[in-house]
């Protein structure tokens, strides 16, 4: 019996790529990078800021739909929750910090190479 969490190459090549990402949070918006990758079926990556890479963690895809947690420590240790759609070059949603109010998230597919 296949396993729901995993899906097609094809399906998920949606995710992968660098998106540049903006998030409102309680102290300011910050600017991010997204560094999804797809190996082997699994979701994964970095998210990138001025100050630290993150590994992307436990990245689930449903539709156009995925979820992931990061660890942060900058401003302070938290636990990121992100729950994001992607529709072509665009990422909407959003993300829970610990104990902060849910904030949200927007990214565009960079097209840098």
């Amino acid at each position: 019996m296949p396993n729901d969490l995993q899906r097609k190459v094809d399906e998920m090549t949606e995710f992968a790529g660098a998106w540049n990402a903006t998030l409102v949070t309680p102290i300011g918006t910050m600017i991010a990078v997204f560094d999804i990758t797809e190996v082997d079926g699994v979701i994964g990556g970095v998210a990138k800021t001025d100050a630290e890479t993150v590994d992307i963690l436990d990245a689930t895809a449903d539709g156009s739909r995925l979820t992931w947690t990061q660890h942060v420590t900058t401003p302070m240790k938290l636990t990121l929750k992100f729950d994001v759609t992607v529709e072509g070059d665009t990422m909407t949603g959003g993300y829970k910090a610990g104990i902060f109010p849910a904030s949200k998230v927007n990214a565009t597919r960079s097209t840098a190479q």
